[in-house]
């Protein structure tokens, strides 16, 4: 790809310098075959937009361009212009992508272009979309973990980042590895909610979750737990996996008595809190025998989170203690 010889702003050494000037579409020789075509407001427009010069120059010659049907390198970087000024418009991607189609464009250079535009608008849904179709064209997806892992080292949280990740593990079935990369990001932060929730996406996707796999996992989780209590992360995760198993929860690696272990030892975190009362719970809905005792228990530990451990959700937690009541009482 040429990228447009007029600056638009980028300090990139593969694009123009800023001592060269922006020269407007309608002063550019090359465009004088073609009538800008003004965006339509209506009579009375609410809201006039205070557009720049230059954006309205850019996007009146980049309506011109979608009317006239053009399929043209000019038109692909009208389009790179217009994309600079607003890296979210859908039907400028659109159209770029009609372009490199019917022109059977560089697509690699494609790549290029689309990561220097990720990497100035990482949470731009249109740039990641548009990436992914380029990566489909081409049914090569061998950077997209490497700039996946590169954005994480700026945000770990970047949700279009994970996304484009797991639609090319998904996709391109590159899993091998996968989980030795988040046993990194969750040991450089194991309050990554993301690389939680990715961990759970990988052993789904690969092995499930046998119960060979969900003894690992507790395990896993119970030792994140064991270095920070308060961490919500961990014990979310501990949740998901336990969905997967059909026996009492309690008894998978002993939970019950771990859990129990930290009570006594003067642990009152609500995640500890809440995670034995969801225990308490699934064993009354298996068990009749103790119920009654099980039931004052959970009750109690209510009326503690209420008043003492997590004040703020006062009255969520007599909200439980009720239904707890209706359903398990006598």
């Amino acid at each position: 790809m040429c990228f447009n010889k007029y600056k638009m702003g980028s300090n990139d050494d593969e694009y123009p310098s800023e001592e060269e000037a922006w020269v407007f579409y309608k002063d550019r020789e090359e465009w004088a075959d073609v009538t800008p075509v003004p965006q339509d407001d209506g009579p009375n427009p609410v809201v006039k937009i205070a557009y720049t010069d230059a954006f309205t120059d850019v996007y009146d010659y980049f309506r011109a361009v979608m009317a006239s049907g053009e399929l043209s390198e000019r038109a692909l970087e009208l389009t790179e212009d217009a994309l600079n000024m607003n890296a979210a418009n859908y039907t400028v991607w659109q159209y770029r992508r009609k372009i490199l189609k019917h022109l059977g464009s560089d697509l690699e250079d494609e790549l290029n272009f689309c990561r220097h535009m990720i990497e100035l608008n990482p949470k731009n849904y249109q740039v990641w979309h548009h990436r992914r179709v380029i990566v489909e064209w081409l049914g090569d997806a061998s950077k997209e973990l490497r700039l996946t892992e590169i954005i994480f080292s700026q945000d770990a949280k970047n949700y279009h980042a994970w996304e484009h990740r797991q639609w090319v593990l998904r996709t391109f079935k590159l899993f091998d590895g996968e989980l030795d990369y988040v046993d990194r990001l969750l040991e450089e932060d194991a309050r990554n909610n993301s690389a939680w929730n990715q961990r759970h996406f990988t052993i789904t996707q690969t092995t499930g979750f046998t119960p060979d796999v969900i003894e690992r996992e507790v395990k896993y989780a119970k030792k994140a737990i064991s270095k920070v209590v308060e961490n919500e992360s961990p014990w979310s995760y501990l949740r998901g996996v336990l969905q997967h198993c059909d026996s009492g929860l309690g008894s998978v690696c002993d939970l019950e008595q771990w859990c129990q272990q930290m009570y006594e030892s003067g642990e009152r975190s609500p995640h500890l809190l809440t995670f034995m009362l969801d225990l308490m719970e699934d064993k009354m809905e298996r068990e009749t025998s103790e119920r009654e005792s099980t039931l004052k228990k959970s009750l109690d530990m209510c009326e503690a989170l209420a008043v003492e451990h997590d004040q703020i959700r006062r009255e969520y937690w007599r909200y439980i203690a009720r239904n707890l009541s209706h359903r398990f009482g006598a």
